[in-house]
């Protein structure tokens, strides 16, 4: 690292721009140190102060050098814009800062932030600004400005200009259709945009003819406050139509970004207004250094404004969920017929395979013909009102975790153990069901198939391939694990296409609008808007699971992954089409009862890892923490000791 000294020589007020600004950032280099303590650099910049002091020369050179500064960079664009989108949608955003990732920065510049984020690209430079005085401050205003009043007005000017600058981007979001249509009735009555740039024009007129501690300023001031908080509550008021009609993850980007801005011109405002402006200015750059490390976060952006789309999203499966509860005999023999019916029919789904399987067709086609295959077949069991028990996890995870925010008592402890024990039973019932089912019915289809044609469903190399693919000793439970993974991903779909058809209003556009209604008539719309609205999660869920059962594993294969699809009923099925063309022998082969021991095993992969991704999202989605993990964990295991029945058969009522 360069020395003080060696650097002060290098100060060149009359050098271009980038040495002008390199000179700057390495200054600011030697200040921070090895970054190991604040009060480190604090001393360093108390021994830049007492070298200046002791060359009147220097002292001169660098006014000079400021005075350039300040007149080719704009520090009101820093003030004023400092952290926030260059456009107002989340994909340009994402972009940027990508962008910026990727792309170095360069000193050549007259943008003020660009510029601060090269010499301030630490959040140990926040510290060490928060640990500077009034003193201190003074200090150096007066070595780099050889008029330092002035220098405070025109910090003051600057500080104005900055707040015009955020109030115009806050009216113009409050005007735009996107947040206009979706205020409150009452936000839209009291017009809070329509008068901000006059308050903030009343306060710049008042306050170049008087003092901040006025009473004439200090109302005007007070009328901008209260005219700021009507806007953001405005702004909140968007919220609770999200609620309602769906979520936009552009649409919170827009809300935030109009948060933030309100929030800046506040902290302008304590600056502009501070008894201790050079303080309050130095504490503002330490927040904007804050403020340019999350700037470049790709994750903060998707966190910050995925929250509530994530919350919709689980709200909407948490809905879907319940309908996979079981809590009576009743409607746990209801479950067990739906995933006979969903077992059934995926022997279908398990001939069709192997028929594709014997075309021969390239690893993508394969694939494809394969995902829409799935897809035709789980859209199938939905219509047909049937159960398939590996879609029902990541649907049931979001009801149980909703149930969190609620547990104050032991009563309530007892009743969320009670879910868990209908949960596990209902997972039970509904892989029962389509196993114990899948099994026979695909052997009733290869002894049907042999009868007809003379061979079985597969021939016996095939079933060979099928035993050692399945085999507990192989990779089955990986696969098996990465399968749970797809199956929380189609959960994640289902909820973002239903949050998409409900945020676009689908369903009443399919019901009224004129095109749709004169090809359809009006209660035929309405009736296909109703079963639209009802379906939709499902066939995007069932479309999407297919797809990926059949693609994933072609494009793995592209990459050398080796990645394949375990899916519990599936493998069932082409277990048993194995069974059928290897005959009786096959139960003294022990490949068979390898396979037999896996199966279990994946229904239990599948089941767990799509459960417990979607748990985990939905607590974070539902805010839930402070979870006594303990407590629970302990009730559910008395449950298991005193009635281990319950997790798998319903009480007599």
């Amino acid at each position: 690292m360069r020395d003080l000294d060696s650097l002060l020589a290098a100060l060149d007020p009359q050098a271009s721009l980038a040495r002008r600004h390199l000179w700057l950032i390495n200054l600011l280099a030697w200040i921070r140190g090895d970054q190991s303590a604040p009060l480190a650099a604090v001393n360093r910049l108390m021994q830049l102060a007492d070298a200046v002091e002791r060359q009147p020369e220097l002292q001169q050179r660098l006014q000079a050098w400021w005075a350039t500064l300040a007149r080719t960079v704009d520090i009101t664009i820093l003030l004023a814009d400092f952290g926030f989108a260059p456009r107002t949608a989340f994909v340009s955003e994402l972009a940027e800062r990508l962008r910026r990732k990727l792309l170095p920065g360069t000193p050549e510049t007259v943008d003020a932030s660009e510029l601060f984020s090269l010499a301030l690209p630490t959040r140990f430079d926040a510290l060490w600004l928060n640990q500077l005085d009034e003193a201190l401050l003074v200090r150096l205003s007066r070595l780099v400005s050889a008029n330092a009043p002035a220098t405070a007005d025109n910090w003051q000017g600057k500080v104005l200009e900055a707040i015009a600058y955020c109030s115009s981007q806050v009216s113009a979001a409050g005007f735009s259709p996107e947040l206009r249509l979706r205020m409150s009735e009452q936000a839209l009555t009291s017009q809070p945009f329509h008068a901000l740039a006059l308050d903030v024009a009343q306060l710049q007129v008042e306050l170049m003819r008087r003092t901040p501690e006025d009473a004439v300023v200090q109302a005007a001031v007070a009328r901008l406050r209260e005219r700021l908080e009507a806007c953001r509550q405005a702004v909140a008021s968007v919220y609770a139509h999200l609620d309602d009609h769906g979520i936009s993850v552009g649409l919170v980007f827009r809300l935030r970004q109009v948060r933030e801005r309100i929030l800046r011109i506040r902290e302008l405002l304590d600056c502009l207004l501070s008894p201790t402006p050079a303080l309050s200015a130095v504490k503002l750059l330490a927040r904007l250094v804050n403020v340019g490390q999350d700037r470049y976060s790709i994750r903060a952006l998707v966190a910050a404004n995925s929250t509530l789309l994530a919350a919709k999203m689980a709200e909407r499966s948490a809905e879907t969920g319940e309908h996979y509860i079981t809590r009576t005999r009743v409607e746990y023999a209801s479950m067990l017929q739906k995933a006979a019916g969903g077992g059934a029919l995926t022997a279908l789904t398990t001939l069709l395979k192997f028929m594709l399987g014997a075309l021969a067709l390239s690893a993508f086609w394969a694939g494809f013909w394969a995902g829409a295959m799935y897809a035709a077949s789980f859209v199938l069991i939905q219509l047909l009102h049937c159960t398939l028990a590996t879609k029902q996890p990541a649907m049931t995870a979001p009801a149980m975790a909703a149930k969190l925010k609620d547990l104050g008592s032991g009563e309530a402890v007892g009743a969320f153990v009670d879910e868990v024990t209908h949960l596990v039973r209902s997972q039970v019932a509904a892989v029962l069901g389509n196993v114990l089912v899948v099994f026979p019915v695909v052997l009733l289809l290869s002894g049907a198939i042999y009868f007809a044609s003379g061979h079985p469903m597969i021939d016996a190399k095939e079933a060979e391939h099928v035993l050692h693919s399945l085999t507990l000793l192989g990779p089955t439970l990986l696969f098996a694990a990465f399968t749970g993974v797809l199956l929380f991903a189609a959960s994640l779909m289902a909820g973002w296409a239903e949050n998409w058809f409900v945020f676009y209003r689908l369903d009443s556009a399919m019901r009224y609008n004129p095109r749709i209604t004169a090809v359809l008539g009006a209660q035929r719309a309405g009736r296909w808007a109703g079963f639209m609205r009802r379906n939709v999660s499902g066939f995007a869920s069932n479309i999407a699971l297919g797809f990926m059962l059949g693609l994933v594993p072609a494009f793995a294969a592209f990459f050398g992954l080796g990645l394949e699809a375990r899916h519990v009923t599936l493998s069932t099925g082409q277990l048993a089409a194995a069974c059928a063309a290897l005959g009786w022998d096959i139960v003294r082969n022990p490949a068979l009862w390898w396979c037999v021991a896996a199966i279990p095993l994946i229904g239990a992969l599948n089941l767990g890892v799509s459960f417990y991704l979607a748990f985990r999202l939905a607590l974070q989605a539902h805010n839930v923490s402070g979870v006594d993990r303990a407590r629970i964990r302990a009730a559910i295991w008395k449950r298991v000791r005193s009635h281990p029945a319950s997790f798998f058969v319903p009480a007599r009522a």
